[in-house]
């Protein structure tokens, strides 16, 4: 006999304890995980088509510095930022439900999940040293990442801070 767990219940999944209380916290209906439920989806969707948009205009738009790859390193910094401001946003306004749910989804997950490349940061980093530029793809690797985990704190810094200042 096989049986599947599940990490978290609801009052109407069979309960083998019935001499314990139900959870009165606990939803009325069986939990559906996000990635089934066909409204979170929709969301990641629209934000992902948008943020390829804005990605492919952004390869379009900024030309390469030299050899560096300029777009996939400025979109990857602008979207650590932006992703660290947003969910720091979001997380102190309450808890990740309702239009804060869906605004992590379309904006963060979707748009930004989009907008934002490691795979090509991998492959330009990548192409830099077989076209015989190893040092120059690993500060591109390495910068990128550290850079953008930078980005990410000055975004969460400066959400934290516009959230401090709104409370004076």
């Amino acid at each position: 006999m096989t049986e599947t767990y599940v990490t978290r219940v609801s009052r109407v999944d069979h309960d083998r304890h019935h001499d314990l209380p139900i959870d009165p916290d606990l939803p009325d209906e069986p939990y559906q995980p996000l990635h089934l439920r066909p409204a979170a989806l929709g969301l990641v969707l629209v934000g992902g088509t948008a943020g390829t948009g804005a990605r492919l205009w952004a390869e379009e738009s900024v030309h390469p510095w030299g050899a560096w790859p300029a777009a996939t390193f400025l979109v990857n910094l602008v979207g650590a930022f932006v992703l660290g401001g947003l969910l720091e946003g979001l997380a102190r306004r309450g808890p990740d439900v309702g239009w804060r749910l869906r605004t992590r989804l379309l904006v963060g997950t979707g748009f930004l999940g989009a907008f934002t490349t490691y795979s090509s940061l991998a492959v330009e980093a990548a192409l830099l040293g077989r076209d015989s530029l190893p040092g120059l793809g690993l500060l591109y690797a390495v910068g990128s990442v550290v850079l953008g985990f930078l980005a990410c704190a000055v975004g969460i810094w400066a959400a934290s801070t516009h959230a401090r200042r709104g409370r004076s």
